[in-house]
């Protein structure tokens, strides 16, 4: 049913703007619900019902080391292949960081239970982090050619809606009870993946994929293959097992984050390949994640 919403989502919004239904800039009012509204909604439910302990050390670093993983490729090929500031800003953000609520969630449940589903949620959370700071200092820092001072990145991540609603999530239960807001939160949270969807559809253009072919290629490999491989090789060195172990290599399998597409989007970070990484990366990981389920069953100790 999750990939049925995810086709329908993602077919909707492009049709709408193919057919001319939509104004032209209709995505960006659906990108600003996304960010001040959803994600910070997500961030104040979720986040406070984590109990952390060092079990979850894997879970925990899994989406730091995608990042830098990340970070590290296309620092090398960023010459080599001739990308300009959006463009690597763009790949960053999507490769960097995978879509593991709306698709790992699901996925990991089939393939590891509902245990590996508690897993998949503390690495979602990482994730969210993740974006909330790392993902907004690059977006800041690339929108402005590198010439954002310190300060100015500083700002803008302290005043990062989703941010904020972070350091609220991490510091207000230890003073004040805010679960009864959870029925509002969640219903506020359940808009954020058909719109994110929705929006990131709006701005497929399958007409110039070949130009971005090359991007796209770098970008998805990365996803879908080198990442998660680096995420099994420190699950193997330091002995890690377990369904803490195997649930962390799969959700750094998962496709681009279609909220680090939006946010791409947002800064004028290369929207067209920010775009194709989510759409296809969707598509073509429903192989990948599968051959990755063979792997992690042979090589990681449930």
């Amino acid at each position: 049913m999750n990939f049925v919403l995810i086709a329908l989502c993602l077919a909707a919004g492009w049709s709408l703007r193919t057919l001319k239904l939509l104004p032209v800039d209709a995505h960006k009012g659906i990108n600003m619900w996304i960010l001040y509204v959803a994600l910070p909604s997500v961030a104040l439910l979720y986040l406070p019902a984590i109990t952390w302990s060092t079990a979850l050390i894997l879970p925990l670093v899994m989406p730091v080391i995608v990042w830098v993983g990340a970070w590290a490729v296309l620092r090398l090929l960023s010459n080599r292949v001739g990308l300009d500031a959006p463009t690597r800003a763009a790949l960053l953000l999507t490769a960097g960081l995978g879509n593991t609520s709306f698709v790992g969630f699901p996925l990991t449940q089939a393939y590891f239970g509902d245990d590996g589903l508690r897993i998949a949620v503390i690495c979602d959370q990482l994730t969210f982090i993740a974006l909330s700071t790392l993902g907004v200092m690059t977006a800041v820092d690339a929108a402005h050619r590198g010439s954002a001072s310190r300060i100015k990145i500083l700002k803008n991540i302290i005043t990062f809606p989703p941010f904020v609603a972070f350091v609220v999530s991490v510091i207000a239960p230890r003073f004040v009870d805010i679960t009864f807001l959870n029925p509002l939160l969640e219903k506020l949270a359940l808009t954020l993946v058909p719109l994110a969807l929705f929006s990131v559809g709006m701005q497929i253009q399958f007409s110039d994929w070949k130009g971005e072919l090359r991007h796209l290629t770098i970008g998805l490999a990365y996803k879908l293959l080198i990442g998660p491989t680096l995420v099994l090789l420190v699950a193997l060195l330091f002995g890690m097992r377990g369904i803490a172990a195997q649930a962390s290599v799969f959700e750094a399998a998962m496709p681009p984050m279609v909220s680090s597409a939006i946010l791409a989007t947002e800064y004028g970070l290369n929207p067209k390949l920010a775009s194709l990484m989510v759409s296809v990366g969707i598509v073509v990981s429903i192989a990948t994640t599968a051959a990755w389920w063979l792997i992690i069953v042979l090589m990681v100790d449930g």
